[in-house]
């Protein structure tokens, strides 16, 4: 009988044993989805961004359940203070390891201060300008997407080789429109085609008429369209209403995503060029994922959001094999890893780090040619990631100049 106490009290002691050590190899990091709730990048980000990172929670913690990761959002309101003091919140009280994308790229700037400061990691998916891995660049930083240099390099050069030589830019004023303006005027300049004048408009305008009317007197070939959002949306709108179309001027969307489609209509929208890092029917990878998203949300995710699913993914997989949720040994095996999932295929991060993912040069579709919802665009071109993004030769990053 001693002996059965002694053998069932050590396989007690056995068994807590396994659960202690069970419990002292979880890894419990804290990602918190800084995005634009309530604004004019609502729809590209917003809910369907902090979604996206719970999807890629809940699929992660399927596969290993020894990463029980979890998700805070908060709405930073386009406004850089309000952004930064959430994000200095979030890591000094909150316990937040990585601070996911962002959508304004002042507010992505302000954001990056705080992260390198306090050592943590900042994934950016819909924050755009290309200085943020450029004369801005931090060790801290991923850029997952997109950046301004990319499409407007992707669409600019489409549009001049097709006979688009004079350009108009109309650009929201701050750093992102600026540097999508400067991105795709000097890719317009390289191709040969010229630049006619330029625009400014406040961030969330109203009413755009000023700048279109001043478009229209330009007679540029191309009107390029630096902003995003809701003022893309208006812009479009009011090109339409006021017929600048069809006195054979077009339209080139610097930085345009599916939910902007589908919020101005392919009447409206039908023709026009955009570069995009992802498209939820290109192949049956994105369909299955999109379709998943499509059930939460109502509606197919931007590239924006299909990149917080991808980025987070990457970045819960790095915590696992670093067996840390340190912030350099995560970005160091982070870079290790290749990414393929719905989102990219073969893709890897550089130094300076951005996501070496291909995008893709698209057409939205005429209301005839499409034959299902959110059916808009064709895929036209691949643009592989070496020439998509911008040469390690011509960057600012100092990561570079070693």
């Amino acid at each position: 009988m001693i002996t059965g106490l002694r053998t069932l009290a050590l396989g007690c002691a056995l068994a807590f044993t396994g659960l202690s050590t069970q419990a002292s190899t979880t890894l419990t990091p804290k990602i918190g989805v800084l995005t634009d709730m309530t604004g004019t990048y609502s729809d590209i980000a917003g809910r369907g961004s902090a979604v996206a990172a719970e999807m890629a929670v809940e699929d992660f913690f399927a596969r290993h359940p020894e990463v029980k990761a979890s998700v805070i959002s908060g709405d930073h309101q386009n406004k850089t203070d309000v952004g930064a003091a959430m994000v200095r919140d979030w890591i000094d009280n909150q316990g937040v390891d990585v601070v996911a994308e962002l959508t304004s790229s002042g507010v992505a700037f302000a954001a990056q201060r705080v992260t390198k400061e306090k050592d943590k990691l900042l994934l950016i998916t819909s924050a755009g300008s290309s200085d943020l891995t450029g004369k801005g660049c931090s060790p801290n930083t991923i850029a997952w997407v997109y950046d301004t240099y990319a499409t407007a390099n992707g669409t600019a050069r489409a549009m001049v080789r097709q006979g688009g030589k004079s350009w108009y830019m109309i650009m929201v004023d701050y750093n992102f429109g600026e540097a999508l303006a400067r991105d795709a005027m000097d890719a317009v300049k390289d191709e040969g085609g010229t630049i006619v004048g330029t625009t400014k408009h406040p961030l969330a305008a109203a009413d755009l008429s000023s700048q279109i009317f001043s478009a229209s007197a330009s007679k540029a070939d191309v009107i390029g369209l630096a902003h995003a959002g809701g003022d893309l949306t208006t812009s479009i709108k009011q090109a339409k209403e006021f017929g600048l179309t069809d006195s054979g001027q077009k339209l080139a969307a610097l930085l345009m995503y599916i939910t902007d489609v589908h919020a101005i209509g392919l009447d409206a929208a039908q023709g026009l060029y955009l570069t995009t890092a992802f498209y939820w029917d290109r192949n049956e990878a994105s369909r299955e994922w999109s379709k998943r998203f499509y059930e939460r949300m109502n509606a197919m995710p931007s590239m924006g959001q299909a990149g917080v699913y991808s980025g987070v993914m990457h970045y819960l997989e790095a915590v696992r094999q670093a067996g840390t949720t340190d912030t350099t040994a995560v970005r160091k095996k982070m870079g290790e890893i290749k990414v393929n999932d719905m989102f990219a295929e073969n893709a890897y991060l550089r130094e300076d780090g951005r996501l070496m993912n291909d995008l893709y040069l698209v057409q939205v579709k005429s209301p005839s040619e499409s034959k299902y919802p959110w059916d808009y665009f064709n895929i036209v071109d691949t643009i592989p990631a070496n020439d998509a993004f911008r040469k390690p030769a011509a960057s600012e990053c100092p990561v570079f100049k070693k």
